[in-house]
């Protein structure tokens, strides 16, 4: 398994996995075109984050997003992880602890990251099980939003 940045090429199957996750952890059907329009944007701009992907003999088959969140506390950025999504076929295979590892250590090494964050859907019990394993902690903030895509 080989770890890497996307790229624009990659666009297509990013896309299609984060219709998924949505699909799969909100029963929210995304619009095709949107969602890869937005995942081309971010893939042209470094500024708005960075995908990595997991690819298995040449084929995508985990992604993680990070974007950042400037903490003016800690003089630093959180990188958050998002659209974090495994192939079904893939699953249980470490792909997303492998993905994981990766970032964290890609953060670790820089002076500017304070800390790593995700946010799931509260009734994803099995992505809590795997981010509790992996060393991270359920803080006290909740998350509110107000929603202008849909």
């Amino acid at each position: 398994m080989k770890i890497r940045k996307a790229r624009l090429a990659d666009a297509p199957v990013i896309a299609e996995f984060n219709r998924s996750l949505a699909w799969e952890t909100e029963h929210r059907r995304l619009i095709r075109a949107r969602v890869l329009n937005g995942v081309k944007a971010l893939l042209k701009d470094a500024v708005k984050g960075v995908y990595f992907v997991a690819e298995h003999d040449g084929i995508i088959v985990g992604q993680l997003l990070i974007t950042y969140e400037w903490s003016d506390w800690r003089n630093g950025n959180f990188w958050w992880m998002q659209s974090v999504f495994v192939a079904e076929e893939f699953r249980g295979q470490g792909i997303f602890s492998a993905l994981f590892r990766h970032v964290r250590r890609l953060a670790q090494a820089r002076k500017d990251v304070c800390g790593l964050r995700l946010y799931m859907h509260a009734d994803n019990k099995t992505a809590a099980r795997a981010y509790k394993k992996l060393g991270m902690a359920r803080p006290r903030y909740e998350v509110f939003e107000m929603d202008f895509a849909n």
